[in-house]
C-alpha cells in the first residue's frame, strides 16, 4: 500500500507540474521566449491565494482570485518587459527575466516578508480518506490531483479544438508562417503569456496548504518545469503532460525505492537521508537518457520533431 500511496504522491506532483510547464512551453514554444520569471508567477499566485483566504475566510475565493491576480501580472509582465524582447536574443531574455525573479522575490518579501507562511484548508478538505485496511490519504491532495487533471482536460480541448488552439499549435510548430497567414501574431503572444502566468499562479495557489509559502520557492518548480519542457518536447501540451507526470512519479517512487534499497546497507537514518538526493538525480538521469536517444523529446510539437 506503501506503493500505492507514493503513486498517489507521484501523480500529484506531475499535475502541479504540469500546469507550471504548460504555460512555460507555450510561451517558449510559441513565443521563443525564455521567461525565468515563471517561477517567480508560482510564488506571486501562492501569496495571492495566502492573501485572498485571509480577506474573503473563502478558500475557493482565494484560489480563483490568485488566478485573476495571476493573469493580470503576466498581463502588465508583457507589456512592460516580454514586448520589448520579441525578436531578440536569448541572453537579453534570460538576462531580463532574471532580473525579474530578483524585483519580485525582494517585493514579497517587502509585502509579506521572510517568514515562510501557508494557506490554511477548510473544513471540508482537511482530513483523508481510507484507501484500503489501515491506510489513508489526505483528502486534499486528492482534491489537487483531481483539478489538476479537469484542468489539464479543459486545455486539451481548448489547444485541439477550437481556432484559437489551432493557431496555438501552429505558432508552436511554425510562428514564422502564421505570421505570414495573416495571424495577429503579437495578440495571440499577449494571450499565451497571460494564460502561462495565471497556470501558474493557480500552481502555486493549490501548492500553498502543502507547501512553505516563502519569496523563493519558486526557484525549484522552475527548475523541474524545464525538466519537463526537454522530456516531453518544446511547445506541445501533450509532452509537457507526459513528462510532468513521469518527473512527479520518478522523484516519488525513486524516493521511494532508493531510501527501501539503501536500507539494506546503511542505518535507517542515513538511508532516509541519502534516498531522496539520489532520487533527486533520478530526474536528471532520465533527461539525459531522453536526449541521448530522442533530442526533440517524447512528443514534440508537430514540426518540430
Amino acid at each position: 500500500m506503501l506503493v500505492l500511496v507514493q503513486a498517489l504522491n507521484g501523480l500529484q506532483l506531475g499535475v502541479l507540474l504540469f500546469l507550471i510547464a504548460a504555460g512555460l512551453t507555450l510561451v517558449f514554444g510559441v513565443m521563443d521566449v525564455v521567461n525565468l520569471a515563471h517561477g517567480a508567477q508560482y510564488m506571486l499566485g501562492a501569496y495571492l491565494a495566502v492573501t485572498a483566504a485571509a480577506v474573503t475566510g473563502s478558500f475557493v475565493l482565494a484560489l480563483l482570485l490568485a488566478a485573476i491576480g495571476a493573469l493580470a501580472g503576466g498581463v502588465i509582465l508583457e507589456w512592460i518587459v516580454l514586448r520589448p524582447l520579441l525578436g531578440r536574443g536569448h541572453l537579453d531574455q534570460v538576462l531580463a527575466t532574471y532580473g525579474l525573479i530578483l524585483v519580485m522575490e525582494e517585493g514579497a518579501r517587502t509585502i509579506w516578508g521572510s517568514a515562510p507562511v501557508s494557506l490554511s484548508l477548510p473544513r471540508w478538505l482537511d482530513g483523508t480518506i481510507k484507501l484500503t485496511g489501515e491506510q489513508s490519504y489526505p483528502l486534499y491532495r486528492l482534491f489537487l490531483l483531481g483539478v489538476g487533471l479537469a484542468v489539464a482536460a479543459a486545455l486539451w480541448v481548448v489547444i485541439e479544438r477550437t481556432r484559437t488552439g489551432m493557431r496555438l499549435r501552429a505558432g508552436a510548430a511554425n510562428p514564422v508562417m502564421l505570421a505570414a497567414l495573416g495571424v495577429d501574431t503579437r495578440r495571440l503572444f499577449s494571450l499565451v503569456l497571460a494564460v502561462g502566468a495565471m497556470l501558474a499562479g493557480f500552481a502555486g495557489a493549490l501548492a500553498a496548504p502543502i507547501v512553505s509559502v516563502e519569496p523563493d520557492m519558486g526557484g525549484n518548480v522552475l527548475i523541474l518545469a524545464f525538466v519537463v519542457i526537454v522530456l516531453g518536447g518544446t511547445g506541445s501540451m501533450r509532452g509537457a503532460f507526459v513528462g510532468a507526470l513521469l518527473v512527479g512519479l520518478t522523484d516519488t517512487l525513486g524516493r521511494m525505492a532508493l531510501s527501501s534499497a539503501l536500507g539494506h546497507a546503511l542505518s535507517p537514518a542515513a538511508a532516509r537521508q541519502a534516498g531522496p538526493a539520489l532520487a533527486s538525480m533520478l530526474i536528471y538521469l532520465l533527461m539525459a537518457g531522453v536526449l541521448a536517444f530522442r533530442p526533440q523529446g517524447l512528443l514534440p510539437a508537430p514540426g518540430r520533431a
